[in-house]
This record gives structure tokens, sequence and C-alpha cells, in this order.
């Protein structure tokens, strides 16, 4: 079931584009505390590039503290395939993987660098 995710969540991102735009909309409200506890960087820190692998220390959105390839409210194109699978938390419009609301205990952390 994991390989059937990332395979539509890579398939998704390819469609779609990587980066945020500064007038994307944030789903639902406290986005930012959605980020609360994970590794975050600033707020206006930049995102992944479109080429960076999946799963890579710098396949990270530093603006919702999860990978990158993985980020609903930055990559909308992502969310059919996460509601697909059963990974959806239609009370705060992300994924419940993602969801620290739901999920306080929740730990989304970021790969360490390879060396």
């Amino acid at each position: 079931m994991k390989i059937h995710l990332i395979s539509l969540v890579i398939g998704a991102l390819a469609l779609g584009g990587a980066a945020c735009s500064k007038e994307a909309p944030s789903a639902g409200k406290g986005a930012t505390e959605q980020a609360a506890g994970a590794a975050q960087a600033p707020a206006n820190a930049a995102h992944a590039p479109k080429d960076v692998k999946p799963g890579s220390h710098e396949d990270w959105c530093g603006e919702h503290g999860v990978p990158e390839s993985q980020c609903s409210r930055c990559n909308p194109e992502l969310i059919p395939a996460f509601k697909a699978t059963g990974d959806w938390c239609a009370e705060h419009g992300l994924p419940e993987s993602q969801c620290l609301k739901c999920n306080p205990d929740l730990k989304i952390v970021r790969p360490p660098k390879e060396s």
C-alpha cells in the first residue's frame, strides 16, 4: 500500500509543480500550527527544486514542515491521491498522516543529509 501511495504521489507531483506560490491558500485555519513540532525552516524558506529526489533531505517544504513531494497545501494536485488511499482529514483539509490536530503525538521529521 505504501508503494502504491508513493507512486500516486510521485505521479501527481510530476503533473503538478513543486513550488508554492505566494498566493497559495492554506488548507484550513492554523496551517502554521500544523508544522509545530516538525523540523521547520522560516516561512519564507525556499521550497525544494522540482527535480529533487522524493524522501531526501532536500525534499522538504519549510513552510509546512512536511516533505515537499507530499505537501498537499503547496501541491493541491496531490489531494486526490491522498483521498484515494483513505489518508485524508476532511475536517482540517490535509492528509491524516500530516494532521497534527487529530494526531498530536505525530512526529514529522526531515530526513538527515546524506554524507
